[in-house]
């Protein structure tokens, strides 16, 4: 049996929007499909080893505690590039977005460092952008709705190296300029849609899914379909609350 290695980054301090259940939707999809997964917690101090991982999920905090993991992440920040470019997924939340860009400065002006895996840069704005948020994502040439809850007040502007998750259809997005949300660059994803995102989103959740088993086997999956009716009911509630027709 295939076993896909799940990392989850900083469970303890960046876990204030439903991470968790991220890892149980991966989890339990690919459990479905006959696959096993590990999932293993790395915290401050813990070594991250980029051969040891297929899939690397880092979720939300506020300002205190990004600043607190920053600086761990700087010293896993050559184990992370050194993952990313053999292949490695990542997904990146909220926070998690801003910590794998340039860095983000916060409403003091403070400079909190990242780890460059994606190209973009993020600065605290005047007011929080909150909302139900719906984009027409883009994945290497497969397209589809995804739906999340945005509250940031950070505004991220993407580098020639990334290019969006998706176009935003309602919401604010990256910034509440150019209608754009998320980035992706590689395998590696951020985001600042949560939830939590997943569950809602299965299309997102097998792409994640079908990268990481080519990561760990070397070949391009297919992935069993799976009964998605209510991830897509789910889906269609959010996108009526946003006040969008699907």
């Amino acid at each position: 049996m295939t076993e896909i290695r799940i990392c989850h980054l900083y469970p303890k301090e960046m876990n204030i929007y439903g991470d968790r259940g991220n890892i149980a939707v991966l989890q339990k999809r690919l459990e479905w499909r006959g696959y096993s997964s590990t999932l293993t917690s790395i915290s401050i101090g813990d070594e991250f080893t980029p051969t040891s991982f297929d899939l690397c999920y880092l979720g939300g905090g506020q300002d205190r505690d990004q600043m607190i993991v920053a600086y761990d992440l700087q010293e896993k920040s050559a184990a992370l590039h050194s993952a990313a470019k053999d292949g490695m997924v990542f997904l990146w939340v909220c926070g998690g977005i801003q910590l794998a860009g340039v860095g983000y400065t916060d409403s003091e002006g403070r400079r909190i460092p990242g780890v460059g895996i994606l190209d973009l840069d993020t600065s605290a704005g005047k007011s929080r952008l909150i909302g139900d948020l719906v984009l027409n994502a883009e994945l290497n040439g497969d397209s589809c709705k995804v739906v999340g809850y945005e509250n940031h007040v950070g505004r991220t502007f993407l580098g020639s190296d990334a290019t969006p998750l998706g176009a935003v259809l309602k919401g604010h997005g990256n910034n509440g300029e150019d209608r754009t949300e998320g980035a992706v660059q590689r395998r590696v994803i951020g985001t600042y849609m949560h939830g939590p995102i997943l569950p809602k989103n299965p299309w997102l959740a097998d792409k994640l899914l079908s990268w990481a088993i080519e990561h760990k086997t070397g070949k391009t999956p297919t992935l069993t379909p799976l009964d998605n009716s209510l991830e897509n009911l789910a889906q269609q509630v959010a996108i009526t609350r946003a006040g969008m027709k699907r």
